[in-house]
Order: C-alpha cells, then sequence, then structure tokens
C-alpha cells in the first residue's frame, strides 16, 4: 500500500513517514500543498493523509482537486480542527474519513486499511494464490496452512505480488509499491527480500522470475497447468 503523508508540522509528518512505514506502507511526505499536488500527479497512491491548513495550497482546495480527479484516491482528514462542524465541512469537500488530532495511531492505521480496502479496484481483504494465504488487516501469512514469519518487508512485497497476481511485477513496481520515492533504482534490496520470502515461502516454489520483465506468482497447481496469461501489472500512474 502506498500512502502521501501531506502535513506542514515536520515533527509529526517524520513520526508518522515512520510510523506507517513500520507497519509495511511506502510513504512519501509532503510539507505543503504544492508538493503534494506535484507528488500526485507523478505517483499513484492508495490513501492520502492530508492535513488541511496547508501553506501553498490550503488542505480544503487540494482535497476538492483529489476528489474531481477520475482516478482519485482515498482521502482522510488528519486535521486539528475537530469540531462537528469541522467534519462536516471536510467530508462535504470530498474526504473519504476525518480524524481530528490528538488521535489514537493503532485508530489511524485501522482507519488508512479500511479506506484502502473500500477503493473502487480495492481486491477482497483476503488474499490466495498458489496455497498462499495472506490477511493484510490481522497482518497474518500461511502456505498451506503453515503459518509464515515474514518481517515487514517481505509481508508487503507478498501482499503487492498476491494482488497483481497473474501479472508480473517488475522490481521497478516493488520499490514503488512496497519502499518509497527515496528507494535507490539500482539497488539489489528487491533481490534480496524476494530471496529471503522464497525460502521462508519453501518448496515447491511459487514465486516466477522472468528476466527483463520480473516476478509474480505461479498461479498452476503445480502439476504443470499453465498460468494464465499475464495482464498488465498496472495502469500508468496519472
Amino acid at each position: 500500500m502506498r500512502v502521501l503523508v501531506v502535513e506542514d508540522a515536520r515533527s509529526l509528518a517524520d513520526v508518522l513517514v515512520e510510523g506507517l512505514s513500520d507497519q509495511g506502507m511506502a510513504v512519501d511526505v509532503a510539507y505543503d500543498g504544492l508538493e503534494a499536488a506535484a507528488k500526485l500527479g507523478l505517483n499513484t497512491y492508495d490513501v492520502v493523509l492530508l492535513d488541511r491548513d496547508l501553506p501553498g495550497i490550503h488542505g480544503d482546495t487540494l482535497c476538492q482537486m483529489i476528489t474531481e480527479h477520475d482516478d482519485r484516491v482515498m482521502v482522510l482528514m488528519l486535521t486539528a480542527a475537530g469540531s462537528p462542524v469541522d467534519r462536516v465541512t471536510g467530508l462535504t469537500l470530498g474526504a473519504d474519513d476525518y480524524l481530528a488530532k490528538p488521535f489514537h495511531f493503532p485508530e489511524l492505521i485501522l482507519r488508512i486499511r479500511a479506506l484502502a480496502r473500500r477503493q473502487p479496484t480495492a481486491r477482497p481483504r483476503r488474499l490466495r494464490a498458489a496455497g498462499v494465504e495472506l490477511d493484510p488487516l490481522r497482518r497474518t501469512a500461511t502456505r498451506d496452512g503453515r503459518h509464515l514469519d515474514l518481517s515487514v518487508k517481505e509481508f508487503a512485497l507478498l501482499e503487492a505480488l498476491l494482488r497483481a497476481t497473474p501479472a508480473f511485477l517488475s522490481a521497478e513496481d516493488l520499490l514503488e509499491q512496497v519502499w518509497d520515492e527515496h528507494a535507490n533504482p539500482l539497488t539489489n534490496t528487491v533481490t534480496v527480500t524476494i530471496g529471503r520470502l522464497r525460502r521462508k515461502l519453501g518448496d515447491p516454489p511459487v514465486i516466477t522470475t522472468t528476466p527483463g520483465v520480473g516476478y509474480r506468482i505461479t498461479t498452476h497447481d503445480l502439476r504443470g497447468d499453465p498460468s494464465p496469461a499475464p495482464r498488465p501489472a498496472r495502469e500508468n500512474p496519472r
């Protein structure tokens, strides 16, 4: 899941980025409305955490801009303006959820994941393929009923591959979805994490690598039935 944090209080923004990253989310940050608008034009996000009182472009205006876009992301307004009138105003502007500061961090995590599931293109909560089952909400993963003890990044990488099944995801796709905008495109992080994940998944292997194309979950029954023809992994970003 990729999240954009839009918050001009840098100390809070940095805490949010660290906390959400620890939950396996790929997190970018913008400290004003202009920077946020630029990143929304370049990248595809699942959820935007949006402060209202922003410099550059006000959060209310930015929310309306997002709402008017055909391929819009889900917006969670995270703001100190927490009166009932403020909440109604924010939701009227098109926000999908509204959480007042100060907030309880575990509640924020649950709200973000709930919003991601409400996206028009969102998949079912539980993801299954090739004997692997993953529940993003409960943060559990199994293969053929065997619990998988995965790191945060291994879990996020497996989730990305399952959501894309049967399509391939390139290393660049995985860097964008599992890490963030600062990930070095020349790094071998994806290869190393895929290797660890394969070992934990065990045999027979379920992650296929095609040089020059990328990685995908093998969706045949491991007895020779071919996988369906690959489809594009995603649409072009806005």
